[in-house]
């Protein structure tokens, strides 16, 4: 049988594999899907699980539990050798050792990009990971828990000061939904208020959410100045050194949460491959996502999802590319496969085209915003197309149930604010009473 190989289990490579096993014949190929992670994460909740209206592990999926026939290996690829075609696996724990492969599909996805700015790789945290998000939303709640305590000054406004760098979809979403779960909040504190809280998103352009209408963009940034929230356009972060914001407009401030949304960049696997990159580091593939170089195809190469620069044949794409989205993603997988299934049966594959049908977004409980072409939608409709469309969109039946359950039960009793930010030191209340040996 053919050997598969399927570097990355995100979207592309999760569909990938799931759409083999659902239309291949018994023994046609094997699969391999290589990942370190064990689980597909869904990115466009994380701003909800950051804010405590989805339950983390709703927000991922199992590749071993819903990938039946395909081997899961959960480790690094840390080096691909097309000429040879073999890959370097290495675990967390052993020796690397070289897999064989026949066909080579890369869809190991992307990772938070950031610049040599003072502080920012001491002090901030991307929203590219479910850890990431658990990890946001334990430092807020955890930081109202210290701030409840301590009288009105510099330390409180430090706990109570929450930034997020990037104007995009990502950081729009997770800006906002802090800023609802923040509000939220204080009726449990009564010794905090309102105006105790600060919210600050930098953005170095002149505008956010470039995916949606001016006057649509305008209408979130009014909105989040009504809610109490202060985003800073054209405008630089200069320094985060210790938790001090120096903005290139000459403000100053001291936060405790630094939450990094501008921009990513291909997985830096492809740094250690004989397959042909792009300037930006990205796989170059064709239209049909297989790999090309300047001769043409490289045969038994394929590529798909945010590590590969896809054309983008409607036009609409950024240097003439597809966006890195979910919304590309998982319909480049769904095609990956098929084209990888024609292949072995010696079909001619089909190109990628997708038309976007419009961008959602939520800025907080009951708030949103929607735009398709020239019709943009605000407010709360718009919250309930993007909890319509994302829930639908959630891989797997299990997995959806789980979600819209979830917000039931929020709806009926509230979203939890339990932090538990004590598991990142769980032996610690162990380690405090253990009777030692006596010297």
């Amino acid at each position: 049988m053919p050997k598969i190989l399927i570097v990355g289990g995100g979207y592309a490579g999760y569909y990938t594999a799931l759409k083999l096993e659902r239309t291949m014949r018994p023994g046609e190929a094997q699969v391999t899907i290589v990942d370190p992670l064990p689980y597909m994460t869904y990115q466009p909740f994380l701003p909800e699980v950051a804010a405590g209206s989805i339950e983390p592990r709703h927000a991922v999926v199992s590749l071993r539990r819903h990938l039946h026939s395909t081997t899961v290996i959960t480790a690094k690829v840390t080096g691909i050798s097309h000429a040879t075609k073999t890959a370097t696996i290495t675990p967390v724990i052993g020796e690397p050792w070289e897999i064989d492969y026949d066909i080579i599909v890369v869809t190991a996805g992307a990772v938070s990009r950031t610049f040599p700015i003072p502080g920012v790789a001491d002090e901030a945290i991307g929203l590219k990971t479910i850890e990431e998000a658990t990890a946001v939303r334990d430092r807020v709640l955890t930081n109202f828990d210290k701030a409840a305590l301590l009288p009105a000054g510099p330390e409180r406004d430090r706990l109570l000061t929450f930034t997020v760098v990037g104007g995009g979809f990502a950081g729009i979403e997770i800006f906002g939904e802090l800023r609802s779960l923040a509000s939220a909040l204080l009726r449990n504190y009564p010794t905090l208020t309102f105006d105790d809280t600060h919210f600050h998103l930098i953005e170095a352009m002149g505008r956010i959410m470039p995916e949606v209408s001016l006057k649509t963009s305008l209408w979130v940034i009014k909105n989040l100045a009504q809610r109490g929230a202060e985003i800073h356009l054209d405008t630089q972060l200069t320094s985060a050194v210790g938790g001090k914001i120096e903005l290139s407009t000459g403000q100053s401030f001291e936060t405790d949460l630094i939450v990094w949304t501008a921009g990513v960049m291909a997985n830096p696997v492809l740094r250690n491959t004989d397959l042909p990159v792009e300037e930006r580091g990205r796989l170059r593939v064709g239209a049909d996502l297989r790999v090309i170089d300047d001769n043409g195809v490289v045969e038994d190469a394929w590529g798909a999802g945010d590590v590969s620069a896809v054309p983008d044949l409607t036009g609409a794409g950024v240097g003439g590319f597809c966006v890195p989205n979910a919304q590309h993603a998982v319909r480049q997988g769904k095609l990956l496969s098929q084209n990888l299934l024609g292949h072995l049966r010696g079909d001619l594959p089909r190109e990628y085209f997708h038309k976007n049908l419009g961008a959602v977004a939520s800025t907080g409980l009951y708030v949103g915003a929607f735009q398709s072409g020239n019709i943009g939608i605000t407010g709360l409709p718009a919250w309930f197309m993007h909890r319509g469309y994302h829930g639908l969109a959630m891989p797997m039946w299990e997995r959806k149930i789980r979600v819209f359950g979830g917000w039931v039960l929020n709806f009926l009793f509230g979203r939890d604010i339990v932090s538990i930010e004590a598991r990142e030191t769980p032996r610690a209340a162990f380690e405090e009473f253990a009777s030692r040996p006596k010297v």
